[in-house]
């Protein structure tokens, strides 16, 4: 398919400055302490990647980010949203566990949104996707590293949308959203060997036209993007990956995000989509 046949959708995100951004402590396999960040060229990285799906036509909120909190740049954690209503976030480790409450008040502040406090441990968007168009509307949830499998029922009885539990097996992707991403309203991209050998098969029956990556573009965060449908927003180091969406009828937009690799995310990370 050409990529002009795509169909690219206008989305709302939200995302958070990296100003206080730096690796003070090691909670996945891609942080090192001894490693130093460059906040400048991280801002820098990040405004880029602001811009860029501004130009793409879509609407960006930025969230204040707090001292104390370094990893508040990684937005896509914060919460779960679908149609107006926020399942929020209930992180595993101590070190990010303000941050719910920063976007828990972003949304209560609106007003527009329907709040749901977890109860379950749940890392946001880094542990689910959504499909609008797959099945009625689907939840693809992982664990195995940070979600509790628990959560994906408190996920599915909030939103109102049935839920797939993935559950991943390589600490390299201790996230979902490092293994696998939604490209279209449909249809997804992922890495197999990220995934139990059920989960993999649960992907091929419910996603047969799915791009698949091999472990150099899931090393290189490829897979962690946010697509409209049409262009998709990547990790530059992901060049094979690329190749991939564009053969596939996608326009990928690759952005440079080496200084924030540095805390284990890349694009989505940095980003929350808002359904209202």
């Amino acid at each position: 398919m050409n990529p002009q046949e795509r169909k690219a959708r206008s989305r709302i995100y939200l995302m958070c400055p990296p100003e206080h951004f730096a690796v003070e402590y090691a909670i996945n396999p891609w942080m090192d302490t001894s490693a130093p960040v460059d906040t400048e060229l991280a801002l820098k990285q990040w405004q880029l990647l602001r811009e860029t799906l501004v130009r793409l036509g879509h609407a960006v909120h930025v969230l204040p980010p707090e001292p104390g909190l370094p990893d508040m740049v990684y937005a896509a954690n914060g919460a779960f949203s679908v149609d107006g209503v926020v399942y929020g976030a209930r992180f595993r480790y101590p070190q990010r566990a303000a941050e719910a409450t920063a976007h828990r008040a972003f949304y209560e502040a609106a007003r527009s949104w329907r709040f749901v406090e977890p109860a379950e441990i749940n890392e946001g968007e880094g542990d689910f996707a959504y499909l609008p168009a797959a099945y009625g509307g689907l939840i693809l949830a992982g664990y195995g590293f940070r979600t509790a499998p628990a959560a994906h029922a408190e996920a599915q009885e909030a939103l109102g949308r049935p839920a797939i539990s993935l559950r991943l097996v390589d600490p390299r992707f201790y996230h979902l959203d490092v293994a696998l991403a939604a490209l279209d309203d449909g249809n997804i991209v992922y890495y197999p060997g990220a995934f139990s050998d059920a989960s993999q098969a649960i992907l091929r029956q419910l996603f047969p036209s799915a791009v698949i990556a091999d472990e150099e573009d899931a090393l290189a965060f490829g897979l962690n993007l946010v697509s409209d449908g049409r262009n998709v927003v990547l990790n530059s180091a992901a060049s094979g990956l690329a190749a991939k969406l564009r053969a596939a009828g996608y326009a990928p937009v690759p952005v440079e995000l080496s200084e924030l690799k540095k805390g284990g995310g890349s694009v989505k990370c940095c980003i929350a989509e808002l359904r209202p």
